[in-house]
């Protein structure tokens, strides 16, 4: 992927630690959860996509991880498999009503833990995800937190077609923003992105706004 997936892994798991954990994934995403599968008891991927969770049931196959991942074709808002700790891994801010969302996250375990994007990345501008991610930051705001940091890495591509074959499906806007780029090579487009943990019945009040290493 563009995003330096080594970094953002290593904030992960710096921030948050899944040992023997029971691990409810919302998003089946592109597979790479299955990084997290070594370090947990059970990871629980649940997707209302069919697809997504046909490929995630051939990876289990094919890596012999029966038994150690299940992949469950659901609505995450009316699924009720339970486990450790719900994990959002830039998901929250494709769900229609994240509050409801993180709600329901916390009636199936003790920890939520979001990792999202931020409202003030230059990514989200060009991926035209503003107003998602604006929804989906209110929510967390909202919630009771325990802790929350923010981190910042880039996109690259090495050319504009790579740029676009990365948001085309972002749609029309997407695509008109990314034109300033037409006749540039090396793009590094800056991206900031954060991880919240929340726990039911905190009630903090301590987590308002992120803050950068």
């Amino acid at each position: 992927m563009p995003a330096d997936y080594k970094q953002m892994v290593a904030n992960l798991r710096q921030f948050y630690d899944f040992s023997d954990k029971e691990v409810v994934a919302v998003g089946a995403g592109g597979g790479q959860l299955v990084d997290l599968v070594p370090e947990t008891r059970k990871l629980i991927v649940i997707d209302n996509d069919p697809a997504a969770i046909h490929r995630w049931q051939a990876r289990i196959d094919a890596e012999g991880l029966k038994g150690r991942v299940d992949a469950v074709q659901a609505d995450f808002c009316t699924a009720s498999r339970g486990g450790d700790v719900v994990y959002f891994e830039f998901s929250l801010h494709e769900v229609g009503d994240p509050g409801k969302a993180l709600r329901h996250a916390l009636t199936l375990a003790p920890e939520v833990l979001v990792f999202d994007h931020l409202p003030d990345s230059e990514w989200v501008f060009h991926a035209a995800e503003e107003d998602k991610v604006r929804r989906s930051t209110k929510a967390l705001e909202e919630s009771d937190c325990v802790r929350r940091q923010a981190f910042r890495t880039e996109q690259r591509f090495q050319t504009y077609q790579q740029l676009v074959d990365k948001i085309s499906c972002q749609g029309k806007v997407a695509l008109e923003r990314a034109t300033k780029y037409r006749d540039a090579s090396e793009i590094a487009i800056p991206m900031t992105y954060g991880l919240s943990l929340l726990r039911g019945r905190s009630r903090t009040g301590e987590c308002r706004s992120y803050s950068l290493p």
